[in-house]
This record gives structure tokens, C-alpha cells and sequence, in this order.
């Protein structure tokens, strides 16, 4: 996962085609807590993200967001209490990418950094 979280994102110009079954199973294996969804005919990465209360949740999801901003990448996020469902999946192609799971290992440093820092950390500040 590290090797594939440190890799960038390519411009996908559309017109490629999405990934196949096959290569799906090998890049699944670096982000095993990914499971592939299919939704209208689309497969897609997807993964609950699980946090203590609404803040550590609204963080996360802010950060996620910031990454894919960075990487001209970006997800579905749905922010819960105490979980942010994230999703990942290459519009262009109506299918995955590797950009998919590159961000999808991403999230996954993300997150562990997350649970690393003290509670008071996770928090945002206010004004």
C-alpha cells in the first residue's frame, strides 16, 4: 500500500477502458479493506471509514478532500455520525482506474494518521 499511496494520479482522457476483472483482483490486494461495488453497471472502490463522533468524521472527509483536490481526483463522500463512507471511481471511463486504487491507498494513510493522533488533534479548531 505505501508504494501505491506515494504514486500520482495520470490524466485518464477518457476513451481508455476501465480496468478488467483480472487486473481489479491484483490491485485489490494493496487496499484489502476495499471492497468493489458495482452500481448501474459501474464497479466502484468503496470503504466505511469509522470514527468517535461527528467532528473525527467531518476532519477525515475534509482531508480527503483535500487530497483529491491535489490530485485532480475526486471521490463521492457521504459524512455520517461517526463514519464517512468514501468512493472512488473514474467518471470518464464509467469504470475503475488505477488512479482509483492509488487514491484509494491515499485514504487509507489518511486514516490511519487519523487514528494515530490524540482525540484533541482529530478535532478542528475553531475560530
Amino acid at each position: 500500500m505505501d508504494e501505491l499511496a506515494n504514486q500520482t494520479c495520470v490524466a485518464c482522457r477518457g476513451g481508455e477502458p476501465p480496468m478488467g476483472d483480472s487486473e481489479i483482483r491484483r490491485m485489490r490486494a494493496e487496499v484489502p479493506e476495499w471492497a468493489v461495488e458495482e452500481r448501474d453497471g459501474i464497479k466502484r472502490l468503496e470503504r466505511i471509514f469509522r470514527f468517535g463522533d461527528f467532528n473525527q468524521a467531518l476532519a477525515f472527509t475534509n482531508r480527503v478532500g483535500e487530497i483529491a483536490e491535489a490530485q485532480g481526483h475526486h471521490p463521492a463522500l457521504l459524512t455520517e455520525w461517526g463514519r464517512v463512507t468514501v468512493t472512488w471511481w473514474t467518471h470518464k471511463i464509467k469504470g475503475l482506474h488505477r488512479n482509483d486504487f492509488i487514491m484509494a491507498a491515499k485514504s487509507d494513510e489518511l486514516y490511519a494518521a487519523a487514528s494515530k493522533a490524540p482525540a484533541r488533534e482529530r478535532q478542528p479548531q475553531g475560530p
